[in-house]
């Protein structure tokens, strides 16, 4: 069985705030600020990338940790956002609703034991080839924000996730209709590992290729490095009773716990 207890939460969150700090180690601009037992993440005023993990799982949070991290966002015309997690210190939620926080988000996380197991094959998978940053990222992005035509802000996430250390990016690709046709990119997504953690995420699917398997054949295929890589276990996080969460249970991962955005 798996312990959803604090112990997992600061392994899983600790992965998630590394790779945070890894998509912001080589863009202009970003920022990252160590706080409250976890961090607060800048990739951009308007990015998905913008904000805080791990707030409160290492004990109470004094006001003036909180003043820190608001001051961080703020300063540079970010909103504040937290990713928190339910088994942080309880007066922290507390403390954070005296301050006009409100919930916008619900997010579930998964795990799947790896130790004997074996992945699902995926023949439509493959690594993306270092030159490969621009058709990755527009991939995920047009996924992701539901368009064809990117803004450089929507492109830059995908390409934060793909110049980061240690990421390893996917691709799912169509097959092309005869021997004349190239193949086309279907979906994309993204693997780090730490410290024993594999952590799928940047799961995105373009609209028109959506219930084709892409997405289940990209979770596989992650999992494969995971286990070639000694891997014990494996997470992700999807929105809650999404398909995604329905393809992640279907291949073994359950949801451990559900984590709450809040905004100020």
């Amino acid at each position: 069985m798996t312990f959803a207890d604090a112990r997992l939460a600061c392994r899983l969150e600790a992965a998630e705030a590394a790779i945070a700090r890894a998509c912001t180690s080589r863009p202009a601009g970003t920022a990252v600020l160590e706080v409250a037992g976890g961090c607060a993440i800048f990739a951009g005023g308007d990015s998905p990338l913008t904000h805080a993990v791990g707030i409160g799982l290492a004990g109470p949070v004094p006001a003036c940790e909180i003043d820190r991290m608001e001051a961080f966002f703020r300063s540079r015309g970010a909103r504040v956002s937290i990713d928190l997690c339910p088994l942080a210190d309880p007066g922290l939620l507390h403390s954070l609703a005296e301050r006009g926080y409100r919930p916008t988000e619900f997010n579930n996380v998964l795990v799947r034991r790896l130790s004997g197991s074996e992945a699902a094959p995926a023949p439509r998978v493959r690594r993306a080839a270092s030159g490969e940053g621009e058709l990755w990222s527009h991939t995920v992005g047009a996924g992701f924000f539901e368009g064809h035509h990117l803004t450089e802000e929507e492109m830059d996430v995908g390409r934060a996730i793909f110049a980061a250390p240690g990421a390893l990016c996917y691709l799912a690709l169509k097959k092309g209709t005869d021997a004349f046709s190239p193949d086309v990119p279907a979906a994309g997504a993204a693997l780090a590992i730490h410290d024993g953690l594999a952590t799928l995420f940047a799961d995105s699917t373009l609209g028109q290729f959506r219930r084709q398997g892409f997405h289940s054949e990209l979770i596989a295929a992650r999992l494969h490095e995971a286990l070639a890589q000694g891997c014990d276990l494996a997470t992700a996080s999807t929105l809650p009773a999404s398909n995604s969460q329905r393809n992640y249970e279907r291949l073994g991962f359950e949801v451990v716990y559900t984590k709450v955005t809040l905004v100020l």
